[in-house]
C-alpha cells in the first residue's frame, strides 16, 4: 500500500511558516509522524510530492531514516509535466494544484493509495482504518472524515469541506471558506450558514485508485487550453473525485476517522502542535527519536 504526501509546492499549505517545520521532540518534521503511522499499518511505499529544489534534501533526509524495506519516491511537481500533446509556455508562479500533484506520481503508483497533506497530523488510528478499507474493497474510493468542531483553529477562521453523507456513501463535499466558532454554533461568515459541529469535514485524507490518473489526464488537457484558467486557477483533487462521483464513475465511502487532527494554519497553531507531539511521545505513542 502507498502513502502519498503533498508537500511544498504541490498546492498544500506546507512551507508557509517555514520550509519544513521541525515540530517533533527531536526535530522531526510533521510529515514524519504520518509516515511512521502509515508504516506501522503495513504501508510499504512512501511518495512525496514537492518542489524541484526540495527533492534531493527530502530524499536524503528520509532515506537514511526509513526502514530498508520501504520504497521511497520523492518527486518534483513541475509546470512542464503535462499530458502528451499539450504544452505550457507562459508564465505562472503557482503549481497546477493538488490534482496535478497526485498526477505527478502516476508512473510510480500501481495500486490503491492514500493521499494526505504533508503539513497535517491525522492521528494514528486512521491509517489502520484506511488500510482495512483498501484490503476489503477492490473498487471504491474513500474519504476519511473528521468531526468539524475538532478541526477549528483558536486563532482565526478556517476553510473546510463539509461532507454530505447518505448512510456511509459520500454525496458531496461543500467548501465553506470562513468557518468560526460562535457560542455553541459554527458559522460560515461568508454565507451565514450555521453548523452544529458534529458534521464530518474533509481534511484531505483520501483513499484513491489508479483510475484517478486517467481522470486528471483528461481534465488537464481541457484545462491547459483555457487561457483564463491557466493564469491563476488550479485543479483540485476533491473536485476531480466529486466529478467522478457525480458521473457515477466511482463510489466514495465517507468513513469517520474517529481520531485527532491538527495542522498549522496560523503561526500561533505551531505551539499547540509542538506540545501535542511532545505529549504523545512522552505517553509512549511514539518512540524518541522517532526512527
Amino acid at each position: 500500500m502507498t502513502l502519498l504526501l503533498m508537500a511544498a509546492g504541490s498546492g498544500s499549505r506546507y512551507g508557509k511558516l517555514k520550509q519544513f517545520d521541525d515540530l517533533g521532540p527531536k526535530g522531526e518534521f510533521l510529515m514524519e509522524f504520518a509516515i511512521y503511522d502509515a508504516i506501522q499499518n503495513n504501508f510499504d511505499q512512501i511518495v512525496v510530492i514537492t518542489k524541484k529544489e526540495n527533492v534531493s534534501f527530502l530524499e536524503e533526509h528520509l532515506k537514511e531514516r526509513l526502514p530498508k524495506n520501504i520504497t521511497l519516491n520523492v518527486l518534483a511537481q513541475e509546470l512542464t509535466d503535462l499530458p502528451e500533446g499539450t504544452a505550457f509556455e507562459g508564465e505562472r508562479k503557482k503549481p497546477w494544484g493538488t490534482a496535478h500533484a497526485v498526477w505527478t506520481a502516476r508512473n510510480v503508483i500501481n495500486g490503491p493509495f492514500v493521499v494526505i497533506n504533508a503539513d497535517d497530523y491525522y492521528g494514528q488510528s486512521v491509517y489502520k482504518k484506511a488500510a482495512d478499507f483498501i484490503q476489503s474493497n477492490n473498487e471504491a474510493y474513500a474519504l476519511m472524515g473528521y468531526t468539524l468542531k475538532d478541526t477549528l483553529s483558536e486563532h482565526g477562521s478556517v476553510s473546510r469541506g463539509i461532507c454530505k453523507v447518505d448512510q456511509d456513501d459520500l454525496v458531496s463535499v461543500n467548501e465553506r471558506l470562513k468557518l468560526v466558532q460562535k457560542g455553541d454554533k459554527i458559522v460560515d461568515e461568508d454565507t451565514g450558514l450555521e453548523f452544529t459541529g458534529e458534521e464530518q469535514a474533509s481534511m484531505n485524507f483520501w483513499v484513491c485508485r489508479p483510475s484517478i490518473f486517467d481522470k486528471i489526464t483528461n481534465e488537464l488537457k481541457v484545462f491547459i487550453k483555457d487561457q483564463d484558467k491557466i493564469a491563476n486557477s488550479e485543479l483540485y483533487l476533491p473536485f476531480m473525485i466529486q466529478e467522478m462521483l457525480q458521473a457515477n464513475e466511482v463510489k466514495v465511502k465517507c468513513i469517520p476517522s474517529g481520531g485527532e487532527w491538527f495542522g498549522v494554519t496560523y503561526a500561533s497553531d505551531k505551539e499547540k502542535a509542538v506540545a501535542s507531539l511532545k505529549n504523545k511521545t512522552e505517553e509512549g505513542f511514539y518512540p524518541t527519536p522517532l526512527w
